[in-house]
């Protein structure tokens, strides 16, 4: 069965996902890069670059499964672009001409325009619906694999509220950001429906899965 899951969204111990302000020469904020230097360190991350090396332990093991079993991402617009990017008709994302994703790509915008074909099966369609339709759209796209919603956390936000959400792994970096953009905000209890497990690694953050609890 295709489930629908999260991976690799970091957080800050208070719980944001970015910083503020988000512009197109600070994509995070004042957060920058601090959120995913555990991530740059591994093995996986070298190889989407292109890079030798890299780490190979729990850091790697858990952020490698970003790219395994999914036939379609799901993300908002904050995510495709910096603020304004509806504006700019030129405006392809921020990933070049090969984005990482290779799939069927919905972007989550109250301004949709055509469908953008890009190198390496990366075509990125533009929706104005709801979480729960997206995830109709995408399923089928995904032709029997898992969708992923890839950010940023007001998506995440609406697809947990939603009850959207089959697992979730968040990395929790040991930094206070103290402004940005939260992905808590109106959870509460959250832990309720899901089982948590948490693993820390010497790089510093703690890998946190969460797998939707099976009806008793």
């Amino acid at each position: 069965m295709s489930l629908t899951r999260i991976h690799n969204l970091a957080i800050s111990l208070d719980g944001f996902t970015t910083g503020e302000p988000q512009t197109l020469e600070t994509p995070f904020g004042h957060a920058g890069e601090r959120l995913h230097q555990w991530m740059f360190a591994t093995r996986f991350w070298n190889e989407t670059v292109g890079k030798p090396g890299g780490s190979e332990g729990a850091d790697h093991a858990f952020a490698v499964r970003h790219g395994q079993g999914f036939g379609a991402e799901i993300m908002g617009a904050n995510k495709f672009g910096p603020p304004g990017w509806q504006d700019d008709p030129a405006w392809q994302g921020w990933w070049g001409p090969n984005p990482p994703f290779h799939t069927p790509t919905f972007v989550l915008t109250h301004r949709p325009r055509p469908p953008l074909v890009m190198e390496g099966g990366t075509t990125f369609h533009f929706l104005d619906t709801s979480p729960a339709e997206a995830l109709e759209i995408a399923r089928e796209a995904a032709d029997g694999q898992d969708v992923r919603v890839g950010g940023g956390a007001s998506v995440v936000r609406e697809f947990l509220s939603a009850g959207l959400v089959d697992r979730m792994h968040l990395v929790q970096v040991p930094i206070v950001l103290g402004r940005g953009v939260r992905v808590w905000d109106g959870l509460e209890a959250l832990e309720e429906t899901y089982d948590v497990e948490a693993v820390s690694t010497p790089s510093g953050v703690t890998h946190l899965s969460f797998t939707r609890k099976v009806p008793a």
